[in-house]
């Protein structure tokens, strides 16, 4: 049972009419919102925050990579991992990951994602993702190629690093005569492999049959995710490359613990829904989809359309997202924002934890504009008071489930 602390890196201090004014805080949100008075000190206090996790015995950290937005203001996470790999020691370091359809060289994520291992001394995970429906906007990218792109690169990637150079790689997309990354990664036959996705059919099945890691990144209602992690351990035993193991599953949640329930609410509420109605706001914005025409396949819109069925008892749930809630009843009927006392947030973790067989935690203890005093007050909760009790109690059932084999290495193209 691993517990990591994510961070998005929001930008804190859209104005407060923001949302009268702007429709979105993505693609199109001016940057002019943004202060570079102020952005140092952001920067500087996320990475502080990262450290400090760090310090208080949280398994690893997690930084991801978005495009021209508020929601998170890290467009390269590989450059706030280098600066990572100076000041923490013992925690794992994660970049979940990198929009590999977003390059047109992808073997340059393989040289930075080696040197990160290499500068970790080992402590490192790496993701490659598909990239959310903004991103292809941001970067004026086709959707209709971005599974056979993303395929593509992850191949190409895992095979630079696990055969020796050189080597030609004929691939429809990134065709290359040489193939000879410098430096190599320290760990065998490659740093962990994680993939984050939404619930879609041909991400689940790719996971499981290259033996990576899937993460759970939804704001969904917790039924939603309780369905999924179902579909996914389905999938591992009809095509994955071992049995499953709750190691293979990781899920995002945002946290908030405070002595109370009340006081947990009290000292979170504002910035959740600054998180919610600025932040999340036009998630693609005004004439755009969060889902662009191709992006994904017509057997998973199928999925997405039977998960929503009416008939199927679940459509309010499957359909519920964090970021329409409108009153603080939805969010706690949602069930994927866990906030309130020690005692609260850690039965109501271990009882999902236990029956999901989810291994990975992601804790999104910092959300919107909740300030630093805050997030280091939530994150010593967390770390003292709700993560060893769940691990304790869950322990005895995961060590009966034999462990996932090491992950294989790749097939050629």
């Amino acid at each position: 049972m691993k517990f990591w602390m994510f961070h998005l890196m929001p930008w804190p201090h859209l104005p407060e009419n923001f949302t009268e004014r702007y429709d979105t805080a993505w693609v199109t949100c001016s940057n002019s919102l943004f202060d570079p008075e102020r952005g140092p000190e952001v920067y500087h206090q996320y990475i502080d925050q990262l450290v400090y996790a760090d310090t208080l015995g949280f398994d690893g950290v997690v930084i991801n990579e978005h495009h021209q937005n508020a929601y998170g203001i890290m467009p390269s996470p590989n450059l706030i991992a280098a600066a990572l790999s100076q000041r923490i020691t013992q925690a794992r370091v994660m970049v979940l990951g990198n929009g590999l359809p977003l390059y047109d060289v992808p073997l340059k994520i393989a040289e930075e994602f080696a040197m990160l291992d290499n500068m970790f001394r080992g402590k490192f995970d790496c993701g490659f993702v598909v990239g959310g429906g903004p991103e292809y906007y941001s970067y004026s990218k086709n959707p209709t190629y971005a599974r056979e792109r993303f395929r593509e690169a992850t191949e190409l990637i895992l095979k630079a690093w696990t055969d020796p150079g050189p080597f030609s790689w004929e691939g429809k997309h990134f065709p290359l005569q040489y193939v000879n990354t410098w430096p190599r990664p320290v760990q065998t036959p490659h740093p962990p492999v994680w993939i984050p996705g939404v619930g879609s059919i041909e991400t689940m099945e790719f996971v499981a049959q290259k033996g990576l890691i899937y993460a759970a990144l939804t704001y969904s209602h917790v039924e939603a995710f309780r369905r999924n992690a179902a579909f996914f351990q389905e999938t591992v035993a009809r095509v994955g490359a071992s049995p499953y193991h709750p190691e293979m599953l990781g899920w995002l949640v945002p946290m908030y613990v405070a002595e109370t329930d009340q006081k947990a609410r009290e000292e979170a509420e504002e910035h959740i829904w600054y998180f919610i109605d600025k932040l999340l706001k036009g998630f693609a914005g005004k004439g755009r989809t969060w889902m662009p025409p191709g992006y994904t396949s017509l057997q998973s819109l199928q999925r997405l359309r039977e998960l929503n069925d009416p008939g199927s008892g679940h459509a309010s749930e499957s359909n519920w997202q964090l970021g329409h809630a409108t009153n603080w009843d939805d969010i706690e009927a949602g069930g994927s924002v866990l906030i309130g006392s020690p005692q609260t947030v850690r039965e109501q973790l271990l009882r999902y934890v236990a029956e999901f067989k989810v291994g990975h935690i992601l804790a999104l203890p910092q959300f919107g504009s909740l300030p630093d005093h805050l997030t280091r007050k939530n994150m010593e909760l967390l770390a003292g008071e709700v993560f060893p009790y769940v691990r304790k109690h869950v322990g005895a059932e995961f060590e009966s489930i034999p462990m996932m084999d090491a992950q294989p290495a790749p097939a050629s193209a």
